[in-house]
Order: C-alpha cells, then structure tokens, then sequence
C-alpha cells in the first residue's frame, strides 16, 4: 500500500492526488465570462452574446435551407445525370464544371454568397478546403483524401468543352 506523502513524488505527479477533502484551488474571476452592457451597445443595437442566436435568419445572418433529402438523392447521381441536371438547371454551374475522373468539380476565383454555397449543397457537392473547391462524388463512395493530384492520375476536362467539341 503506498504512503499518503506525495511530496516525494516528481512535481507532475503531485497534482493528479488530493488528500481527502482538499478542495482544487481555481481563480473563480478567470473562469467568469466578461460581459459588459452600456448604453452604445444598447444605441446601436448590438446584442450580447447571450442574446444572439448563430440559428436565426435574419438580414445580418440569412441562412439557407438546404433540402438534405434531394442532397441524399443528388450525391447518388452518375456524372452524365448530373452534368445534364446542371446544364438545364444551372447552367452557370455547368460552365465551371470540370470533370476530374469519375468526380465534378466547381472551382471559384473568390467566396461565394450563401445563396450559391446553398444551391450547390443541394445539387451534393461539398466543399474540399485542401483543394479550395467544391466536389461531387457521382455515386462514388468517398474514401480517404488522395495525397496526389487527381487530375494527373485521372485526367480532367471542363463539361461545357466537351459538350462544344
């Protein structure tokens, strides 16, 4: 049985024990949020973070439903169905379609507004952050990301060149 002394014990260890009853020492003001009302935020409108809410849609944030049931169904379209479903129904979104092997892509020079980033949720695409595009599987199943750059394994084409040739 080991003795209650932890004092011989390496300084790391000393604070994984208490001896019973010892209370853990904390700085109760370093864990209180700082929330400080005045009459500006009050002026202006701002509202503190206890009464905004990231789920609201209003004029400063408008959220877009996205309709997850028709985003199920569009990721499980083949590339074809899906690039004929883009070409009459986005057609904008048709013209920076690349195809890169089985996959879609939708590259854009900037952000988008919500409204398109909505839209192409709904057609299935998702957004890959490493390669700063938006991507749709075409029924593929998505395994691991690829170390390598597809288009060089895969080769890929613009949709809208293809349909032109």
């Amino acid at each position: 049985m080991p003795s209650e002394d932890y004092s011989r014990w390496p300084p790391y260890f000393r604070g994984l024990f208490r001896v019973k009853g010892e209370r853990p020492k904390t700085n109760s003001r370093a864990h209180k949020k700082k929330t400080m009302k005045t009459k500006i935020r009050q002026l202006k409108g701002l509202k503190s973070r206890s009464e905004q809410s990231s789920t609201e849609k209003t004029a400063e944030n408008p959220l877009m439903p996205v309709d997850f049931e028709c985003r199920r169904a569009n990721r499980r379209l083949s590339k074809d169905r899906l690039l004929a479903l883009l070409r009459s129904d986005a057609p904008r979104f048709f013209e920076l379609a690349e195809v890169v092997g089985k996959w879609v892509w939708i590259h854009f020079a900037d952000k988008q507004p919500r409204e398109i980033t909505a839209a192409l949720a709904e057609l299935g695409f998702h957004w890959n952050s490493e390669r700063q595009s938006w991507q749709h599987p075409c029924g593929t199943i998505p395994g691991k990301s690829a170390t390598y750059d597809p288009r060089q394994r895969y080769g890929s084409y613009f949709a809208a060149d293809a349909l032109a040739a």
